[in-house]
């Protein structure tokens, strides 16, 4: 025996309402629908459930016996419609976010203490590995990612941040070794280099205007963090390629001032990437609204 469900939830719909016409204005269905759909629910059964008079419907014996697990389907039915949309009007549950650890370090610590006393009924969890997540596999709802992507037509991404580059010394370090006045000056001085994912220093590409310059750098120290290279730089160890958002602090402080500023260092793109589900969960909606809110404060103050 093969009962479907939605004809279980139809039946009890019917009893509800008294009659096949009134259920079938209520639930905006062809009354022959209704009442096909009803027959072939008691095929299935092998008896009839209904007893059609001119004035009423009556339940047959069995007919009753079988409403109570017909409403038991309709009250599951109402139950998942309610967590549906309690879920879409308060976010909540686990939210599984992939980022980069300099990022989380540098421009989450703020944001993520924010977010979690907005949203109580959310939990977090981060991962914060070099790795490159699979979301979809792996069930994550987020992902940070800087730079170009790949195309993926299982996910949606949203623009979040564009990181401005520059090149950075402590005071001290340039008080002793000197101020490069131009790009071929960095071949004499200590350099500071973020490590690619094949090995070796991510190579310096600097422009002013229609002019580049780009040559074959040799690294004092290469390394996958931007935010430690700030840090070893503000000591006066070197010159260190980093992020307007990274060197904000020391650039503060007076622990780092800006080499070579006429010249600029490709900027790189943060996208906030996720499941390209058409129903996206609030806790998901919730978490990229207020990136869009930080960023956006962050790029009127810099305005």
């Amino acid at each position: 025996m093969d009962v479907e469900p939605n004809d279980l939830l139809l039946f009890a719909r019917i009893v509800e309402a008294g009659s096949f016409s009134m259920a079938a204005q209520r639930l905006d269905l062809p009354k022959s629908t209704v009442s096909r759909r009803i027959a072939m629910l008691e095929a299935s059964v092998g008896e009839r459930l209904l007893q059609r008079t001119t004035r009423r419907l009556m339940l047959t014996e069995f007919g009753a016996s079988l409403l109570e697990h017909a409403r038991k389907v309709a009250e599951e039915v109402e139950a998942a419609g309610a967590l549906a949309q309690h879920r879409q009007a308060a976010p909540s549950g686990k939210l599984r976010i992939s980022m980069p650890q300099d990022f989380a370090n540098v421009v989450m610590a703020d944001m993520i203490p924010q977010f979690m006393d907005r949203y109580p009924a959310v939990s977090l969890e981060l991962d914060l590995s070099p790795r490159r997540v699979d979301l979809v596999a792996e069930n994550f709802d987020i992902a940070i990612r800087m730079g170009d992507l790949p195309e993926d037509s299982t996910l949606a991404a949203r623009r979040v941040a564009i990181q401005q580059f520059g090149l950075y010394a402590a005071p001290s370090y340039l008080a002793r070794r000197g101020l490069p006045e131009h790009p071929d000056d960095l071949l004499q001085h200590d350099l500071l280099c973020i490590l690619s994912r094949s090995g070796g220093a991510v190579p310096w590409i600097l422009q002013r205007g229609k002019v580049r310059w780009e040559k074959e750098l040799t690294a004092r120290l290469t390394a996958n963090s931007p935010q430690l290279l700030a840090k070893i730089a503000s000591s006066g160890a070197g010159i260190a390629a980093s992020t307007d958002f990274i060197v904000a602090k020391h650039v503060k402080k007076g622990e780092l001032v800006r080499v070579l500023p006429d010249w600029d260092l490709p900027g790189s793109t943060g996208w906030a990437v996720f499941p390209g589900r058409r129903l996206m969960p609030a806790k998901t909606r919730a978490f990229l609204d207020m990136l869009d809110e930080v960023f956006c404060k962050n790029r009127d103050k810099s305005a």
